[in-house]
Protein backbone atom coordinates (compact mmCIF):
# COMPACT_ATOMS: atom_id res chain seq x y z
CA UNK A 1 0.00 0.00 0.00
CA UNK A 2 2.93 2.30 0.76
CA UNK A 3 4.64 2.38 -2.38
CA UNK A 4 1.71 2.45 -4.31
CA UNK A 5 0.07 5.27 -2.02
CA UNK A 6 3.01 7.12 -2.40
CA UNK A 7 3.55 6.87 -6.42
CA UNK A 8 0.38 7.77 -6.94
CA UNK A 9 0.40 10.90 -4.97
CA UNK A 10 3.57 11.89 -6.44
CA UNK A 11 1.95 11.62 -9.97
CA UNK A 12 -0.62 14.26 -8.52
CA UNK A 13 2.33 16.53 -7.83
CA UNK A 14 2.32 16.56 -4.02
CA UNK A 15 5.43 16.71 -1.92
CA UNK A 16 5.60 13.48 0.01
CA UNK A 17 6.89 12.66 3.04
CA UNK A 18 7.51 9.26 4.04
CA UNK A 19 8.23 7.49 7.45
CA UNK A 20 10.72 4.57 6.46
CA UNK A 21 11.72 1.97 9.63
CA UNK A 22 13.22 -0.42 7.52
CA UNK A 23 15.41 -0.44 3.69
CA UNK A 24 14.08 -3.68 2.41
CA UNK A 25 16.63 -4.30 -0.28
CA UNK A 26 13.68 -5.86 -2.52
CA UNK A 27 10.60 -3.81 -1.49
CA UNK A 28 8.69 -2.02 -4.27
CA UNK A 29 9.63 1.16 -2.96
CA UNK A 30 13.26 0.65 -3.36
CA UNK A 31 13.16 -1.94 -6.33
CA UNK A 32 11.13 0.92 -8.43
CA UNK A 33 12.98 4.04 -7.34
CA UNK A 34 10.58 5.23 -5.45
CA UNK A 35 11.90 6.18 -2.20
CA UNK A 36 14.70 8.47 -4.28
CA UNK A 37 11.98 10.81 -5.47
CA UNK A 38 10.63 11.58 -1.94
CA UNK A 39 11.53 13.07 1.38
CA UNK A 40 12.28 10.30 3.93
CA UNK A 41 12.29 10.28 7.80
CA UNK A 42 13.90 7.42 9.01
CA UNK A 43 12.14 5.67 12.42
CA UNK A 44 9.07 4.08 13.61
CA UNK A 45 5.51 5.00 14.78
CA UNK A 46 6.75 4.15 18.64
CA UNK A 47 8.82 7.37 18.40
CA UNK A 48 6.67 10.17 19.58
CA UNK A 49 8.99 12.80 19.31
CA UNK A 50 9.98 11.89 15.96
CA UNK A 51 7.14 12.16 14.63
CA UNK A 52 6.16 15.79 15.83
CA UNK A 53 9.13 16.28 14.90
CA UNK A 54 9.00 15.51 11.00
CA UNK A 55 4.85 16.97 10.71
CA UNK A 56 6.05 20.17 12.14
CA UNK A 57 9.62 20.43 10.01
CA UNK A 58 7.90 19.54 6.91
CA UNK A 59 4.64 21.41 7.51
CA UNK A 60 2.44 18.09 7.08
CA UNK A 61 -1.21 18.93 6.06
CA UNK A 62 -2.55 15.33 4.68
CA UNK A 63 -1.69 12.30 6.67
CA UNK A 64 -2.05 8.67 5.59
CA UNK A 65 -1.59 6.72 8.52
CA UNK A 66 -0.55 3.19 7.22
CA UNK A 67 2.50 1.89 9.40
CA UNK A 68 1.25 -1.30 11.14
CA UNK A 69 2.41 -4.72 11.61
CA UNK A 70 -0.29 -6.80 9.70
CA UNK A 71 0.56 -10.53 9.75
CA UNK A 72 -2.01 -12.11 12.01
CA UNK A 73 0.59 -15.02 12.73
CA UNK A 74 3.26 -12.68 13.71
CA UNK A 75 0.55 -10.93 15.83
CA UNK A 76 -0.27 -13.98 17.74
CA UNK A 77 3.52 -15.39 18.41
CA UNK A 78 4.65 -11.59 19.55
CA UNK A 79 0.86 -9.80 20.55
CA UNK A 80 3.41 -7.16 22.33
CA UNK A 81 5.14 -5.39 18.87
CA UNK A 82 1.53 -5.19 17.33
CA UNK A 83 0.05 -3.64 19.77
CA UNK A 84 2.79 -1.14 20.14
CA UNK A 85 3.18 -1.00 16.62
CA UNK A 86 -0.74 -0.89 15.81
CA UNK A 87 -2.38 1.03 19.05
CA UNK A 88 0.76 2.73 20.54
CA UNK A 89 1.77 3.66 17.20
CA UNK A 90 -1.88 5.08 16.69
CA UNK A 91 -2.02 7.21 19.67
CA UNK A 92 1.36 8.46 19.05
CA UNK A 93 0.67 9.69 15.52
CA UNK A 94 -2.72 10.99 16.06
CA UNK A 95 -1.12 13.49 19.53
CA UNK A 96 1.87 14.43 16.79
CA UNK A 97 -1.04 15.68 14.51
CA UNK A 98 -3.27 17.14 16.98
CA UNK A 99 -0.35 19.41 18.40
CA UNK A 100 0.71 20.38 14.73
CA UNK A 101 -1.22 23.46 13.17
CA UNK A 102 -0.66 22.58 9.72
CA UNK A 103 -2.56 19.07 9.47
CA UNK A 104 -5.54 19.59 7.52
CA UNK A 105 -6.95 16.07 7.69
CA UNK A 106 -5.79 12.32 8.77
CA UNK A 107 -6.73 9.14 7.09
CA UNK A 108 -6.54 6.18 9.44
CA UNK A 109 -5.83 2.86 8.16
CA UNK A 110 -7.88 0.33 10.07
CA UNK A 111 -9.40 -3.24 8.72
CA UNK A 112 -12.50 -5.54 8.66
CA UNK A 113 -10.77 -7.17 10.87
CA UNK A 114 -11.45 -4.61 13.46
CA UNK A 115 -15.16 -6.02 13.59
CA UNK A 116 -14.14 -9.10 14.90
CA UNK A 117 -16.45 -12.12 14.33
CA UNK A 118 -20.55 -10.98 13.28
CA UNK A 119 -23.70 -13.23 13.22
CA UNK A 120 -24.86 -11.26 10.44
CA UNK A 121 -22.71 -10.25 7.32
CA UNK A 122 -21.95 -8.08 5.46
CA UNK A 123 -20.52 -5.61 7.57
CA UNK A 124 -21.43 -2.24 7.59
CA UNK A 125 -20.26 0.77 9.65
CA UNK A 126 -22.82 0.93 12.61
CA UNK A 127 -21.38 -2.52 13.65
CA UNK A 128 -19.52 -2.70 16.95
CA UNK A 129 -15.74 -3.58 16.98
CA UNK A 130 -15.05 -6.45 18.81
CA UNK A 131 -12.11 -7.90 17.87
CA UNK A 132 -11.02 -10.95 19.90
CA UNK A 133 -7.34 -12.23 19.03
CA UNK A 134 -4.27 -9.92 18.64
CA UNK A 135 -4.18 -8.45 15.36
CA UNK A 136 -7.95 -7.89 15.60
CA UNK A 137 -8.11 -6.17 18.72
CA UNK A 138 -5.23 -4.11 17.78
CA UNK A 139 -7.31 -2.97 14.86
CA UNK A 140 -10.31 -2.44 16.82
CA UNK A 141 -8.11 -0.33 19.30
CA UNK A 142 -6.60 1.69 16.77
CA UNK A 143 -10.06 2.38 15.12
CA UNK A 144 -11.40 3.55 18.48
CA UNK A 145 -8.54 5.56 19.06
CA UNK A 146 -8.97 7.84 16.28
CA UNK A 147 -12.75 8.12 16.69
CA UNK A 148 -11.62 9.80 20.31
CA UNK A 149 -9.58 12.06 18.61
CA UNK A 150 -12.07 13.26 16.54
CA UNK A 151 -14.77 13.31 19.11
CA UNK A 152 -12.93 14.57 21.82
CA UNK A 153 -10.37 17.15 20.27
CA UNK A 154 -11.95 17.44 16.76
CA UNK A 155 -8.62 16.33 15.33
CA UNK A 156 -10.04 15.96 11.39
CA UNK A 157 -9.88 11.84 10.69
CA UNK A 158 -11.48 9.41 9.04
CA UNK A 159 -10.78 5.91 9.01
CA UNK A 160 -10.77 3.31 6.74
CA UNK A 161 -11.69 -0.64 6.65
CA UNK A 162 -10.74 -2.80 3.67
CA UNK A 163 -10.78 -6.39 3.28
CA UNK A 164 -7.42 -7.93 1.98
CA UNK A 165 -5.07 -6.31 -0.77
CA UNK A 166 -3.56 -7.73 -3.12
CA UNK A 167 -1.11 -6.75 -5.55
CA UNK A 168 2.12 -6.43 -7.04
CA UNK A 169 4.98 -5.64 -4.30
CA UNK A 170 3.51 -7.79 -1.40
CA UNK A 171 6.45 -9.48 0.24
CA UNK A 172 4.96 -11.18 2.61
CA UNK A 173 4.76 -14.55 1.30
CA UNK A 174 2.94 -16.50 4.38
CA UNK A 175 0.04 -14.25 2.35
CA UNK A 176 -2.04 -16.46 -0.04
CA UNK A 177 -1.77 -14.35 -3.18
CA UNK A 178 1.86 -13.87 -3.23
CA UNK A 179 2.44 -17.37 -1.90
CA UNK A 180 0.14 -19.23 -4.24
CA UNK A 181 1.81 -17.36 -7.34
CA UNK A 182 4.98 -17.71 -6.61
CA UNK A 183 4.59 -21.27 -5.81
CA UNK A 184 2.82 -22.03 -9.17
CA UNK A 185 5.97 -19.60 -10.77
CA UNK A 186 8.43 -22.34 -9.06
CA UNK A 187 6.07 -25.38 -10.47
CA UNK A 188 5.21 -26.01 -6.80
CA UNK A 189 2.22 -26.88 -5.23
CA UNK A 190 0.65 -23.94 -3.49
CA UNK A 191 -0.03 -24.19 0.30
CA UNK A 192 -3.13 -23.03 2.14
CA UNK A 193 -2.76 -22.74 5.90
CA UNK A 194 -6.97 -23.25 6.78
CA UNK A 195 -9.17 -25.74 5.74
CA UNK A 196 -10.04 -23.73 2.12
CA UNK A 197 -13.34 -22.95 3.58
CA UNK A 198 -12.62 -18.82 5.03
CA UNK A 199 -14.92 -17.16 3.44
CA UNK A 200 -13.22 -12.93 2.45
CA UNK A 201 -12.71 -9.69 1.00
CA UNK A 202 -9.83 -9.10 -1.60
CA UNK A 203 -9.43 -5.88 -2.64
CA UNK A 204 -7.08 -5.05 -5.62
CA UNK A 205 -4.34 -2.42 -4.54
CA UNK A 206 -5.00 0.21 -7.01
CA UNK A 207 -8.72 0.21 -6.16
CA UNK A 208 -7.86 0.98 -2.39
CA UNK A 209 -5.42 3.47 -3.40
CA UNK A 210 -8.02 5.41 -5.12
CA UNK A 211 -10.33 4.89 -2.40
CA UNK A 212 -7.76 6.42 0.42
CA UNK A 213 -7.14 9.33 -1.73
CA UNK A 214 -10.64 9.83 -2.92
CA UNK A 215 -11.46 9.93 1.07
CA UNK A 216 -8.66 12.33 1.63
CA UNK A 217 -9.75 14.76 -1.13
CA UNK A 218 -13.79 14.34 -0.28
CA UNK A 219 -12.03 15.20 3.51
CA UNK A 220 -10.95 18.66 1.78
CA UNK A 221 -14.30 19.50 0.87
CA UNK A 222 -16.59 18.70 3.59
CA UNK A 223 -16.19 18.53 6.86
CA UNK A 224 -19.18 16.32 7.65
CA UNK A 225 -17.34 13.62 6.59
CA UNK A 226 -14.59 14.35 9.87
CA UNK A 227 -14.92 11.26 12.37
CA UNK A 228 -16.58 8.82 10.08
CA UNK A 229 -15.38 5.65 8.95
CA UNK A 230 -15.96 3.86 5.66
CA UNK A 231 -15.68 0.32 4.24
CA UNK A 232 -13.98 -0.22 1.34
CA UNK A 233 -14.92 -3.85 -0.50
CA UNK A 234 -15.73 -5.16 -4.38
CA UNK A 235 -18.75 -7.14 -2.57
CA UNK A 236 -17.95 -10.20 -4.25
CA UNK A 237 -16.24 -12.67 -1.06
CA UNK A 238 -14.87 -15.75 -2.10
CA UNK A 239 -13.58 -18.72 -0.13
CA UNK A 240 -9.22 -19.08 0.27
CA UNK A 241 -9.81 -22.33 -1.62
CA UNK A 242 -12.13 -20.43 -4.82
CA UNK A 243 -9.34 -17.96 -5.12
CA UNK A 244 -6.32 -20.00 -4.91
CA UNK A 245 -8.29 -22.20 -7.96
CA UNK A 246 -8.86 -19.08 -9.71
CA UNK A 247 -5.06 -17.94 -9.54
CA UNK A 248 -4.02 -21.34 -10.90
CA UNK A 249 -6.40 -21.12 -13.83
CA UNK A 250 -5.10 -17.66 -14.68
CA UNK A 251 -2.07 -19.24 -14.68
CA UNK A 252 -2.41 -21.95 -16.95
CA UNK A 253 -1.67 -24.46 -13.95
CA UNK A 254 -4.88 -26.22 -12.22
CA UNK A 255 -2.57 -29.31 -12.72
CA UNK A 256 -0.81 -28.18 -9.33
CA UNK A 257 -3.72 -28.99 -6.45
CA UNK A 258 -3.20 -26.80 -3.60
CA UNK A 259 -2.15 -28.64 -0.08
CA UNK A 260 -4.23 -28.21 2.23
CA UNK A 261 -2.60 -27.99 5.68
CA UNK A 262 -6.37 -27.44 7.66
CA UNK A 263 -3.42 -25.43 10.44
CA UNK A 264 -4.78 -21.73 11.38
CA UNK A 265 -5.86 -20.58 14.06
CA UNK A 266 -7.26 -17.45 15.71
CA UNK A 267 -8.71 -16.37 11.95
CA UNK A 268 -12.47 -15.35 11.56
CA UNK A 269 -14.17 -17.91 9.41
CA UNK A 270 -16.69 -15.40 7.48
CA UNK A 271 -15.75 -11.71 6.87
CA UNK A 272 -17.18 -9.43 4.50
CA UNK A 273 -17.95 -5.85 3.70
CA UNK A 274 -20.99 -3.49 2.55
CA UNK A 275 -19.39 -0.46 0.78
CA UNK A 276 -22.65 1.35 0.48
CA UNK A 277 -21.56 4.09 2.54
CA UNK A 278 -18.59 4.93 0.29
CA UNK A 279 -20.81 4.52 -2.64
CA UNK A 280 -22.97 6.74 -0.97
CA UNK A 281 -20.99 9.32 0.80
CA UNK A 282 -17.97 9.43 -1.78
CA UNK A 283 -19.13 8.25 -4.93
CA UNK A 284 -16.37 5.21 -4.67
CA UNK A 285 -16.51 2.16 -7.09
CA UNK A 286 -13.86 -0.45 -7.84
CA UNK A 287 -12.64 -0.47 -11.19
CA UNK A 288 -10.76 -3.42 -11.28
CA UNK A 289 -12.60 -6.88 -10.94
CA UNK A 290 -11.03 -10.08 -8.98
CA UNK A 291 -10.28 -11.61 -12.63
CA UNK A 292 -8.47 -8.50 -13.82
CA UNK A 293 -6.69 -7.22 -10.46
CA UNK A 294 -5.09 -10.99 -10.22
CA UNK A 295 -4.20 -10.58 -13.86
CA UNK A 296 -1.85 -7.44 -13.28
CA UNK A 297 -1.00 -8.86 -9.34
CA UNK A 298 0.47 -12.02 -11.40
CA UNK A 299 2.13 -9.99 -14.38
CA UNK A 300 4.19 -8.27 -11.84
CA UNK A 301 5.47 -11.24 -9.78
CA UNK A 302 6.09 -12.75 -12.87
CA UNK A 303 8.24 -9.82 -14.05
CA UNK A 304 9.79 -10.02 -10.01
CA UNK A 305 11.23 -13.16 -10.17
CA UNK A 306 12.48 -13.00 -14.04
CA UNK A 307 9.80 -15.09 -15.47
CA UNK A 308 8.75 -13.61 -19.32
CA UNK A 309 4.74 -14.39 -19.58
Amino acid sequence: MGSWLTEMIMQAGAHVVGLVRDGVPRSRLIQEHIVDRITVVRGEVEDYLLLERALNEYEIETVFHLAAQTIVGIANQNPLSTFETNIKGTWNLLEACRRVSTIKQVVVASSDKAYGSQEVLPYDETMPLRGEHPYDVSKSCADLIARTYYCTYRLPVCITRCGNFYGGGDLNFNRVVPQTIRSVIRGERPIIRSDGTPLRDYIYIEDAVCAYLLLAERMAEDYGLHGEAFNFSCEKPVTVLELVELILQLMNRTDLRPVILNKASNEIERQYLSAAKARERLGWRPQFSLEEGLRRTIKWYQAFFGEEG
